[in-house]
């Protein structure tokens, strides 16, 4: 089943897109915005990631997909807890040149859509590397979510510590941003 949003498609990540993912993968402007530790993908590496994916996780992942573009980027809901109703977060748009068109936006509305009113789940929770203002402001002003406490100097990225921002929207924020964006209804 894909899940369809006003711009973008969410789909199931397909074998045709592990090269581009391991690009992306292997692209140190990505990845330097990313939580986590990052080494160089390879081809073996991407194609047992992709081989690890499973309907049956609660871990998934899709492929975001435009008409007119095809793949241009991942999100993800993973560590799904279905006992108390919550799940963990985020995405990326590959393209540099795709970004700020819309479909990051439509992404998380289509994602939260999915997580809250087909999923049942009450809250989802993210984390950006505070010097990632670009995505802090993205989720915190248009997709409405909220800074919810900081991690003083989790990372260490570019020969310092960095803050860990910990976000979160629960299926009330998300109804009430729907009421106030009016986003499905145009």
């Amino acid at each position: 089943m894909n899940i369809q949003g006003k711009k973008v498609v969410l789909r199931a990540i397909e074998a045709r897109d592990l090269p581009l993912l391991q690009q992306w993968s292997n692209d140190p402007s990505i990845q330097s915005m990313l939580g986590g530790w990052h080494f160089p993908v390879s081809e073996r590496d991407q194609q047992a990631w992709f081989e690890s994916l499973s309907l049956n996780s609660p871990n998934q992942r899709f492929a975001i997909d435009t008409t007119e573009h095809g793949l241009v980027g991942t999100a993800n809901l993973v560590s799904i807890d279905w006992q108390n109703r919550h799940g963990f977060h985020g995405m990326l748009i590959g393209d540099k040149n795709l970004r700020g068109k819309g479909y990051a936006l439509d992404a998380v509305m289509t994602l939260m859509r999915f997580a809250f009113e087909e999923c049942g789940l009450y809250r989802l929770d993210g984390d950006m590397i505070s010097y990632n203002e670009a995505s802090l402001r993205f989720y915190l002003e248009k997709c409405g979510w909220k800074n919810e406490g900081i991690k003083r100097g989790w990372y260490f990225r570019k020969g310092r510590r960095w803050d860990k921002v910990i976000v979160g929207i629960t299926a009330e924020d998300y109804e009430a941003h729907c009421a106030k964006t009016k986003y499905w209804e145009a």
